[in-house]
């Protein structure tokens, strides 16, 4: 997606003839629906004020493209210019200009950050130079056109309101700032960014600012297939803006934290927000920096799927203590390692073992065996009644011990083609929040509604030609293969036919090559993704006139989930309502958004169906 696109002569026209904040204020609109601060307007007026004073220069030619706000594929991130052209030798190019208001910055002894005012007070974020580069490189790794190199990309930042300093510019960030040149305030640097531009594009082209923004988007990154290069110290990801902020807070935690000065770190983001990449490169940091670390989840799946990743890539030595279960911390002596980073911290339990009778607590057993335990949360996803992770319980237990409490939040969205409003819609849809998102309109997520379950696991499977599109659905079949092989568990009218996964790929199923023929559930599925998930949606969740209405009873009776619901009904029969409500919502929820380009759903009941397809656009 792109807001504004134009000629660079089209371009200074709208500055001189009209208001060009307006102009993209319209667009904006037009392209999203959605409302823009007023800050952001002010900046848009000044910063494009600048940057039409850069481009008037009769070297530049007048139809150099110019591109606002260019969506980056895959991710909920917008490259503020883009200028399109050919340079001396024909080549097509692109120049990229991060722009920023800024005056001042504090250094940071933290890698490629700086200290700011913004909004309401001072921020370590990142420097413009590496947020510029980072921009780059996820063009590179989703835009076909660039990754081919058939169109050369170049980066810059530019500070119209910044006087050269030292600090911004200091050495510190040499590094970055020769990957994308900084450009400051005063007509000297101005001549020099135009000197920058002159250079990359010669010549205007109209199909490379066309090509650009139609090329074809390659499949996003997995996780578990870069996994292995990760653990080798390969650059498998970059890390960009509140990413990049959070990991070197981490890192720093993680090198300073003592017995005598503990520290907790909470990182909350929702879906495809990268919790698991940035827990995955923390790991892999710290490591190398000769700490003694562990990755740790209470889902058995991620855990599994990572080592069989590894497997062949390197020896189970080197591997095999790092991933480990939260039920294992019990009678761990305190302070024993140096970090543990507690990934999917929304599924710990209160007690651990087979029965759910041993230890205390699984936050304080975590916070009391490590100098630093790092969080990793998303409240959103508490998918059983056994869930305690919260924000509150790891405060409690963190200032219990007496440690440093840091907070971070990540909004970045890389799932779901990075579309905010496709969460913020499903929220709304699920009725887990009240958003403004109540038709799902203007978004390259694809997702699509079936009549029935047939149509929705063969769309599936026609989706499955690199082993990245899976089936599950609520737990609300019996799993009555697990004694009878021969048998079908979810059975759906007098055609569909399908078994859990659970017996024959367990935890693996996401990665077995022959499970698109089955169905996973929640415990096979949560914090890992696909390309394209099709969502079985069973009788727990129906619409009756407009409102969304759960139903525990619906759910098979095995399903452990929602243990303890009967008793918890006797004895507190409003909070237990509420509480399997929640529970249910978040299921679908967490189902709903493990895919990276698409979900197709199916509910079983008629009238939900018609209710998710009402909701997919105003039409």
């Amino acid at each position: 997606m792109i807001v504004y696109e134009a000629s660079k002569g089209q371009f200074l026209s709208d500055n001189d003839d009209r208001d060009i904040e307006d102009v993209i204020l319209g667009k904006y609109r037009s392209a999203t629906g959605r409302k823009v601060p007023t800050a952001e307007m002010r900046a848009w007026k000044e910063s494009l004020g600048y940057m039409s004073k850069v481009l008037r220069d009769p070297l530049i030619p007048d139809d150099v493209g110019v591109a606002v706000e260019l969506h980056i594929p895959q991710s909920s991130k917008r490259i503020d210019i883009s200028l399109t052209g050919r340079d001396a030798d024909q080549s097509k190019k692109v120049v990229i200009v991060e722009l920023k208001q800024w005056e001042k910055v504090r250094a940071s002894t933290k890698d490629a950050l700086v200290t700011t005012y913004l909004g309401k007070g001072q921020r370590e974020v990142v420097h413009p130079s590496y947020q510029a580069w980072s921009y780059a490189s996820l063009l590179e790794g989703f835009n076909e056109a660039v990754h081919t190199g058939d169109i050369g990309v170049q980066a810059c930042a530019y500070l119209h309101n910044y006087e050269r300093d030292g600090v911004i510019d200091s050495d510190h960030y040499a590094g970055y700032i020769e990957k994308a040149p900084l450009f400051l305030k005063g007509e000297t640097e101005r001549s020099q960014l135009r000197a920058f531009i002159k250079q990359h594009i010669k010549y205007g082209d109209p199909k490379v600012l066309y090509e650009l923004v139609n090329g074809r988007i390659r499949p996003s990154k997995a996780l578990s297939d870069s996994l292995a290069g990760l653990l080798k110290g390969n650059a498998e990801f970059i890390l960009i803006d509140d990413q990049k902020e959070a990991y070197e807070h981490i890192l720093a935690a993680g090198r300073s934290a003592s017995a005598t000065h503990p520290k907790v770190v909470i990182v909350e983001g929702g879906p495809g927000t990268g919790k698991t990449v940035l827990a995955i490169n923390a790991l892999v940091a710290l490591t190398s920096a000769g700490l003694n670390c562990k990755y740790v989840s209470k889902n058995a799946a991620p855990r599994r799927v990572y080592e069989s990743k590894l497997a062949g890539t390197m020896r189970r030595t080197q591997y095999s203590n790092l991933f480990v279960g939260s039920g294992g911390f019990i009678d761990t002596p305190a302070n024993t390692f140096d970090v543990l980073i507690v990934d999917e911290a929304h599924r710990l339990n209160e007690k651990s073992g087979l029965y759910g009778n041993l230890g205390e607590n699984q936050i304080k057993e975590l916070v009391a065996a490590a100098k630093c335990t790092v969080f990793f949360i998303d409240e959103d996803q508490r998918v059983a009644l056994s869930d305690i992770g919260t924000k509150e319980a790891i405060r409690g237990f963190g200032g219990g011990k007496g440690s440093e409490l840091l907070e971070h939040e990540l909004a970045s969205q890389f799932r779901c083609s990075g579309s905010d409003g496709y969460i913020a819609w499903l929220d709304n849809t699920l009725d887990v929040r009240e958003t403004a998102n109540k038709t799902l309109a203007d978004t390259s997520f694809d997702f699509r509604v079936f009549d029935t379950p047939e149509a929705l696991h063969t769309a599936i499977e026609q989706k499955n030609s690199t082993n990245a599109a899976r089936v599950v659905a609520g737990y609300c079949w019996p799993w009555t293969s697990k004694k009878s092989p021969q048998s079908f568990d979810i059975v759906i009218g007098s055609d569909y036919r399908r078994r859990w996964n659970l017996d024959v790929d367990g935890s693996l199923w996401i990665v077995a090559p022959n499970s698109i023929n089955e169905v996973g559930c929640i415990h096979t599925c949560q914090g890992l993704e696909v390309e394209y998930i099709g969502v079985i949606i069973g009788p727990d969740f129906i619409v009756r006139n407009g409102e969304v209405i759960t139903v525990p009873e619906a759910r098979d009776r095995h399903d452990k989930t929602l243990r303890g619901y009967k008793k918890q009904l006797k004895a507190t029969p409003e909070k237990a309502k509420a509480l399997a409500d929640l529970i249910i919502k978040n299921t679908y929820r967490t189902l709903m958004t493990r895919g990276m380009k698409g979900c197709y759903i199916y509910s079983s009941d008629a009238e939900t169906t018609e209710y998710f397809r009402s909701r997919i656009s105003d039409a």
